[in-house]
């Protein structure tokens, strides 16, 4: 790879890094190229971004966007690594899991990056699975704001009710 090449893939990769708050550091190391491929289209259905490089370009794009914010992930740039890039925090997650239903090992999880958290090793991937996302969150607060406003509302309207057959007997 010429220098020009290296810092080609160096810029798309700052590119990618600045554009999702969310990625997945894997090794694919002992995948075939069909399952490479499987994990490819799996990605794609779900809008997953996924991008295979040297971890030195790798590590170059971070430092060079800020050294500091991704100090947690570089100990996980070894071996054969691809990125999976998603403004969902837990789609990668839920495709590295589904991927290695039947027994598969790999992709492995080496780390995720969060909206700034970091994420490492494998065994942090069923957590990374229930991660709620934005829109989740947001349908839960609605469902915790809407529940209260229901009770008042039939209270109320029960109450109401009430008021109404005491007005009639009272008529009668």
């Amino acid at each position: 790879m010429t220098k020009d090449q290296k810092n080609e893939v160096i810029e798309l990769l700052k590119e990618k890094f600045s554009q999702y708050n969310n990625f997945y550091v894997t090794n694919t190391e002992s995948l075939t190229v069909e399952q490479v491929g499987q994990l490819r289209r799996a990605c794609f259905d779900k809008q997953v971004e996924m991008k295979v490089a040297k971890n030195t370009l790798i590590r170059k794009a971070l430092e060079s966007l800020d050294a500091e914010k991704y100090a947690g992930v570089y100990e996980s740039l070894n071996n054969v690594t691809a990125l999976l890039f998603s403004e969902n925090p837990k789609e990668p997650a839920l495709i590295i899991s589904t991927f290695r239903k039947g027994g598969k090992e790999k992709p492995e999880l080496k780390a995720a990056f969060i909206n700034g958290d970091v994420y490492t090793g494998d065994s942090t991937l069923k957590a990374l699975t229930q991660i709620k996302t934005k829109n989740e969150l947001i349908g839960e607060v609605i469902g915790l704001l809407q529940s209260p406003a229901k009770r008042v509302l039939a209270g109320l309207l029960h109450h109401h009710e009430k008021q109404a057959e005491g007005t009639t007997a009272a008529a009668e």
